[in-house]
């Protein structure tokens, strides 16, 4: 069995915790930001319409920044403000909208979740953070729990970066926050401090508090409401007090939270050494040769080439400019050779590689991949007729284009 955590790490004083739980909602009342699920949520009658307005909002914010999520928060609700109207879009509108926002697998089964809570829960939303991770597909621990005491009112506890950053700061947690043990117990930690008159304002308060305050590299320590709770912001300010033992005095070898012996606290950095996280693996490196194919249309405007990429995987169902994987360190040569080929299978007739006009490199960087489009360029004469039997392709003009459910990437290249 794993070394239980002293209880230095722990929220075991009832007074401290009413304390912390006061402090931290009277703060997050006079500062909160003013955002468009925040208002919806809490004006919207309706129990199930809130539900679908904070879970839209929980899917859009995962691995995206807030300023980037209001634009496209605000055009999804204007266009399908229920659920029952987001079940009968077609997944061509949701990623057309979608279109730019990244990790575009999270509409899709944003959609299917709508579609099997209008088909198969007669268009109710589960109301429990247990029934919603159980019964929408593409709906984690953190969300469930986001929707459960935001629109619910459930007193259930929420994880996620920000508040992994705050709690391990509060308790000087250093063990990696990635490890089983360490989630295990921030999720205990959640659930024991969430307010049970006000979980949904207490759980934002603390995502808030780490989006705004008690941030990665600058925490704001001196605006903190809590910070009297915070072990690593006493550690910085007065040493080690006997009332906040050291973190190397927390049995070393046997404590399942604390920082490795090799790892001791570094005073330069004050509470920013926590969390402590695992070294994340470098994203590997891709080429992709990608041509803009060109044509006039009927109007004379020019018009462009897009082909589908399949259903599953990266960017599934997004449209593209004819693309193929690259070997790394292929000769120029080569490449026009083998994406020569590639155009040939799509146009039926022979294409020629010296034809194609090298327009340069675009980098785009996902979350694990540094990918290298290598773009090239190729004017048509007359009409092209393309393989049916081949993905999904259409011409478009420049600003079919760009409503279009493209990624960034394509947009750059």
């Amino acid at each position: 069995a794993p070394a239980p955590a002293p209880a230095r790490h722990l929220f075991s004083d009832p007074a401290e915790v009413e304390a912390l739980r006061g402090n931290l909602l009277a703060w997050y009342d006079r500062c909160k930001r003013d955002l468009p699920w925040r208002a919806l949520a809490a004006t919207e009658p309706d129990a199930d319409r809130r539900g679908y307005a904070v879970w839209v909002s929980e899917i859009m914010l995962q691995q995206t920044q807030v300023a980037t999520v209001i634009d496209y928060y605000n055009r999804w609700m204007q266009k399908w403000p229920t659920l029952q109207a987001l079940a009968q879009a077609s997944l061509e509108e949701v990623n057309e909208l979608w279109a730019g926002l990244g990790y575009y697998s999270r509409g899709k089964r944003l959609q299917e979740a709508a579609r099997k809570v209008v088909s198969e829960l007669a268009g109710q939303m589960p109301r429990t953070a247990e029934d919603l991770q159980k019964l929408l597909p593409g709906v984690g621990r953190y969300t469930a729990g986001a929707i459960a005491s935001i629109s619910y009112g459930q007193a259930t506890g929420v994880v996620d970066g920000n508040v992994i950053r705050v709690l391990c700061r509060l308790r000087c947690i250093g063990a990696d926050s990635s490890s089983p043990a360490v989630t295990d117990r921030l999720w205990d930690m959640a659930n024991v401090l969430v307010d049970r008159s006000r979980p949904g304002d207490f759980n934002q308060a603390l995502m808030e508090l780490g989006a705004t305050v008690c941030m990665p590299k600058a925490p704001l320590c001196g605006e903190c409401p809590v910070k009297q709770h915070c072990q690593a912001w006493c550690r910085k300010l007065f040493g080690n007090p006997r009332k906040v033992p050291d973190v190397e005095d927390c049995g070393v070898g046997d404590c399942p939270l604390c920082p490795p012996a090799t790892e001791p606290w570094d005073s330069s950095l004050g509470v920013t050494n926590f969390p402590r996280k695992a070294a994340k693996k470098p994203p590997r490196a891709m080429r992709t040769a990608t041509c803009v194919l060109e044509r006039r249309g009927c109007h004379g405007a020019p018009e462009y080439l897009l082909v589908q990429r399949p259903s599953s995987g990266l960017l599934a169902g997004l449209w593209e400019f004819p693309s193929l994987p690259l070997a790394q360190d292929l000769q120029e040569e080569r490449e026009r050779e083998e994406l020569a080929d590639h155009l040939q299978a799509w146009m039926g007739r022979p294409v020629a590689a010296k034809g194609l006009q090298f327009i340069g490199e675009v980098i785009h960087i996902f979350s694990h991949i540094h990918q290298t489009y290598v773009v090239y360029s190729l004017p048509l004469d007359g009409d092209v007729t393309l393989d049916p039997a081949l993905s999904p392709s259409r011409w478009v003009t420049k600003d079919e284009f760009h409503a279009s459910a493209v990624s960034t990437a394509m947009k750059k290249v």
